[in-house]
């Protein structure tokens, strides 16, 4: 098993692991405990009380986060006709349609998110093997299967977030980057639970959200009261 540094062990000393804290005093510790040079990127993980196998509980969604990420996203989009011009104008960073298939099938990855006008979607198949395990494959649960190609680029590129339930019935988001600070973190958060909650099953039984961790990343995780997560 890995041995962890003298840092790392000095700051998760601050953590007490079974303490569940509350969410403000949660984002302190989580940047308090940030020891690395670089700007962390701050992540939740969700754990859901659904069953992933059952389909109307495998949930995958999208959120815009008021704060962004901290990360702006290469954007393609692969569309035909009057739709590139539009995805031109709206910021695209690639722009095409089967040329962009087969720099694909080349081994060309240099964007972050992709988005698909629904008329082209059987070329954009040809590469779902490459796209899909990668977690860039258009879906219309996440607004990146649409006619409304302005909008999606314009919300991709203000911070939004795709995320989707894991076997384990665990949802992971970034919610920005340490140097956001407290306020913003907790906002971005906050919008993030409130999608999750909307989001909840009929025929999900029981509690809903039975933990919250979040952890910047390469610090440690610090778990969260859920009852402290309610709209503020």
């Amino acid at each position: 098993m890995a041995q962890h540094g003298k840092k790392y062990r000095s700051v998760k000393s601050k953590v007490e692991n079974l303490r569940k804290y509350s969410l403000d005093d949660a984002v302190k510790l989580v940047l308090d405990t940030h020891y690395v040079k670089f700007d962390e990127s701050v992540d939740a993980a969700v754990i859901l009380g659904v069953d992933p196998k059952k389909a109307d509980q495998n949930i995958r969604s999208s959120v815009v986060l008021p704060y962004g990420t901290g990360r702006v996203s290469r954007v393609l989009v692969i569309a035909k006709g009057e739709k590139l011009k539009e995805a031109e104008e709206a910021g695209a960073d690639y722009v095409g349609g089967d040329e962009m298939i087969a720099k694909i099938q080349g081994g060309w990855l240099d964007f972050d998110r992709v988005i698909a006008t629904p008329d082209v979607m059987g070329m954009v198949g040809r590469v779902a093997k490459i796209l899909g395990p990668r977690g860039l494959m258009p879906n219309a649960k996440t607004g990146t299967v649409t006619f409304e190609v302005a909008k999606a680029i314009n919300e991709i590129k203000a911070g939004k977030v795709d995320f989707r339930v894991d076997k384990a019935g665990v949802v992971h988001a970034p919610m920005g980057r340490v140097s956001f600070g407290p306020e913003k973190i907790i906002k971005n958060f906050t919008v993030f639970i409130e999608t999750l909650n909307r989001l909840k099953p009929s025929t999900s039984k029981g509690t809903y959200v039975k933990g919250i961790s979040l952890s910047a990343t390469m610090g440690p995780g610090v778990r969260v009261d859920t009852a402290t997560t309610v709209t503020r």
